[in-house]
């Protein structure tokens, strides 16, 4: 099987964070989003995995090698392709062609599970969603008695259905959704100006193709700060088991460790009470500080900080005060000196 990942987006919802590091590619509890993604669907799918297929914007030679590093370490071999101009989730599915063979699995890289993985046979894919409270911001579905989707529906603006779709897709057969994208872009066949993925599964199952609904117990978003705050909380309590110590590289003097953490190689932390929920990177350094629910990254230095709720990129220096922040890559924001 193989995962087909596409991944081009800019995230501007979560600047200054992605204005030197691609979305997918930010940490969460020490492993960038992507990693997880795709490490959690070859743990659940209960299929050898083969091939992991990525789109990417124009990232750069260092994240390209990352990616390849990602799916070797499932043993899968690697496969780069480049979305220059964003139009729409089927266009950078089609971006993908050359890899879109056999039975995939297609994961939109911003959002992180905890699902109900199992393949369904006797239907021609699995469609993944959840409940949401405002279903206008998603693609959704309609059921009928059976369970099966009767109708895919892009970001409707009357109430059509609460059942979101999360970004993640079975099909059992690459080529014919292939063939569908294909028509609706030769036929410049658009929503909202963009080349759809629902367009093309609902024109195959208004051809007979059946689609059976995923189970999802948890869709976490890191579409935001505030949302890849929470995310990075919810993905330390699932592991929590996985979080209980902390590497021998790690030098933690006179300070509190609430779990779950995680803290990375050759973090110092003195003085402070850290947690929980709270993971540091490597390299960072926390100083007569107090620090709960925050996602902070590598080589990163906090002195006097009280936060909360915060995000703070690498390489960034913050002497403060009490305060929810999230602060970019190489910042420095010093009111201690004044």
């Amino acid at each position: 099987m193989k995962i087909i990942v596409p991944m081009a987006g800019k995230g501007s919802r979560l600047r200054p964070h992605t204005l030197t590091v691609p979305k997918p590619l930010i940490p969460i509890a020490g492993k960038p989003i992507v990693q997880r993604l795709v490490e959690d669907i070859a743990k659940v799918a209960g299929e050898t995995i083969d091939e992991v297929a990525f789109i990417i914007g124009d990232f750069g030679a260092e994240v390209e090698a990352s990616l390849i590093k990602i799916a070797e370490n499932l043993g899968a071999k690697a496969s780069i392709y480049t979305q220059d101009v964003a139009l729409g989730t089927a266009h950078a599915i089609k971006c993908a062609e050359a890899s879109m063979k056999g039975n995939v699995v297609v994961a939109f890289a911003d959002t992180l599970f905890r699902a109900d993985f199992t393949l369904d046979t006797n239907s021609d894919g699995v469609i993944w969603v959840k409940k949401v409270e405002d279903p206008s911001a998603f693609g959704v579905v309609k059921l009928d008695d059976y369970g099966f989707i009767t109708d895919f529906i892009e970001k409707p603006q009357t109430f059509i259905s609460d059942l979101a779709i999360i970004g993640i897709y079975y099909f059992n057969s690459a080529e014919k959704l292939m063939d569908e994208i294909n028509h609706i872009m030769d036929n410049n066949i658009k929503v909202s100006g963009e080349y759809q993925l629902t367009t093309a599964l609902e024109n195959l199952r208004q051809k007979g193709a059946k689609f059976s609904l995923g189970k999802v117990d948890d869709w976490m978003d890191c579409g935001n700060k505030n949302a890849t705050v929470e995310t990075n909380g919810k993905i330390l309590e699932y592991e929590k088991d996985e979080f209980t110590g902390f590497p021998q590289s790690a030098n933690i003097q006179n300070s509190l460790i609430i779990q779950p953490c995680y803290i990375g190689e050759d973090v110092e932390i003195s003085n402070s009470k850290i947690g929980p929920y709270v993971s540091l990177g490597k390299g960072t350094k926390i100083i007569n500080s107090n620090i709960d629910n925050s996602l902070i990254q590598e080589k990163t230095v906090i002195d006097h900080g009280n936060l909360s709720n915060s995000m703070i990129g690498s390489s960034a220096h913050y002497f403060g005060v009490a305060r929810e922040i999230s602060l970019g890559d190489f910042s420095v924001l010093d009111f201690l000196s004044k």
